[in-house]
């Protein structure tokens, strides 16, 4: 999949497409990708999907209400696996922001990536306030000779959003967001200096600083988890904790660390990725040290269970 800004479109580019941020490529953004590929294939033509490099709404409110399911790169990376020719990424901005789905239309797809099949969302609407659905675009894209599909709904029965999987990684359901995203949900990090008593009690942890503070970090609590680390070629299971550390003095912040099983190297200040597979209990205040070191041992063979035979 080649990466193209709006400025790098060749004039003589002819494009079947669709258009949406796509945060965490979901099964359901999978299967509208689909979609797209199989009539670019029957035209002839190259498939693509018109994206944003910041979520509209960041620009319209100055700020998120909700944690993203994937950084931009990690965006990328996951459209490559779908098969796509390219890649436009737009820079949403208030300019953008103020155009009619018409003009979007009309001056964007049309006029400058020369988008000559579009597919729409079964329930995707763009444009100014979001006002206007398929039939209105179908009526634009008439207008200029563009033809507007809408695309075929995944799963009618299944409850499949962005939004949906959101509140799953907020509970703690981690396993239930993989099988929507059809991969095990990540989170990218450096490991930074921590407390350094998980040691002292037999269960020494990496404290990860996740890389972009946009990204949704899941419900307090245990997870078993993968765990990759810079310049290893190999994954390794882990036993990861996000909580406030009840137990211990924290001064209330939000700790991310990871027990990383069979494993002593330094591995400070070095890039760490955690992929989520499995929910296994919710953060607790334990009357001593002992207790929470005696449910660690638990934890861990929890781990050990679920994770037997990846």
């Amino acid at each position: 999949m080649q990466i193209l800004p709006l400025n790098a479109i060749d004039d003589s580019l002819r494009l079947v497409a669709t258009v949406g941020f796509f945060d965490g490529v979901h099964a359901g953004h999978r299967y509208l990708i689909a979609q797209v590929r199989a009539e670019a294939e029957r035209l002839g033509l190259p498939s693509a999907v018109v994206t944003f490099r910041e979520h509209p709404q960041k620009v319209l409110r100055g700020n998120l209400s909700y944690g993203l399911l994937c950084e931009h790169d990690e965006k990328m990376e996951l459209l490559a696996q779908t098969g796509l020719d390219y890649c436009i990424v737009l820079d949403f901005d208030q300019t953008l922001s103020k155009y009619t789905a018409c003009q979007f239309i009309t001056d964007v797809l049309w006029q400058r990536l020369h988008v000559v099949t579009l597919f729409i969302g079964y329930d995707h609407r763009f444009g100014y306030n979001r006002e206007e659905g398929y039939y209105h675009y179908k009526n634009y894209g008439e207008q200029v000779g563009m033809q507007v599909l809408q695309a075929q709904e995944f799963a009618p029965a299944m409850h499949l959003s962005s939004t949906h999987i959101r509140k799953l990684l907020d509970c703690g359901e981690v396993s239930k967001a993989a099988s929507l995203l059809t991969y095990h949900y990540r989170l990218r990090g450096v490991v930074v200096e921590g407390f350094k008593i998980g040691r002292t009690i037999g269960y020494p942890t990496a404290n990860v600083s996740v890389c972009d503070d946009e990204k949704l970090v899941p419900a307090n609590g245990i997870y078993a988890v993968w765990v990759h680390l810079e310049h290893y070629s190999q994954r390794f299971k882990g036993m990861l904790y996000i909580g406030n550390r009840p137990t211990l003095s924290n001064d209330g912040k939000r700790s991310i660390e990871v027990n990383i099983f069979d494993f002593a190297d330094d591995i400070y200040t070095k890039g760490i990725v955690l992929e989520f597979v499995e929910f296994v209990r919710g953060d607790h205040h334990f009357a001593s040290i002992t207790e929470l070191t005696e449910q660690i041992a638990r934890d861990k063979d929890a781990v050990l269970a679920l994770m037997s035979g990846l």
